[in-house]
């Protein structure tokens, strides 16, 4: 195995497990912050639309959104199409999301404090360049 592949694999894991760590406060986790996150930045999004974006699997999406409707973070409307699903947050998300904002930041700057602007903005276009 390159080695690449796994020290990037190994920090991703490590990386998620803090993050998770520092969103169970909030009662959430990764997973349902990036839908939260991609909500709060776009606004309402069909189910669709959120799992083409994340590239994740639909069934995945799906439970994830279930899981926050139930929570009151988001609701669930019917669309143009019977079959279409529409993701808003919901007023307790929009009142609550800066809270979870501050302390993404927060985890963010501790995960970076040791790069430079430069060195981080090298590992973006490196990270970039090796998707084609």
């Amino acid at each position: 195995m390159n080695p690449l592949f796994h020290v990037f694999f190994q920090q991703n894991r490590y990386l998620v497990n803090r993050l998770n760590d520092t969103l169970h406060k909030h009662e959430l986790f990764n997973s349902q912050w990036t839908i939260l996150f991609l909500l709060h930045e776009n606004g309402p999004m069909s189910l669709t639309s959120i799992w083409k974006y994340l590239n994740v699997e639909a069934p995945t999406v799906t439970r994830t959104v279930a899981r926050l409707e139930n929570l009151g973070w988001v609701i669930r409307e019917q669309g143009t199409d019977k079959r279409e699903k529409i993701v808003h947050l919901t007023e307790q998300a929009l009142t609550r999301f800066p809270q979870v904002e501050a302390s993404i930041v927060g985890f963010e700057q501790e995960m970076s404090k040791n790069l430079s602007d430069e060195e981080q903005q090298q590992l973006i276009d490196l990270l970039c360049k090796m998707k084609g």
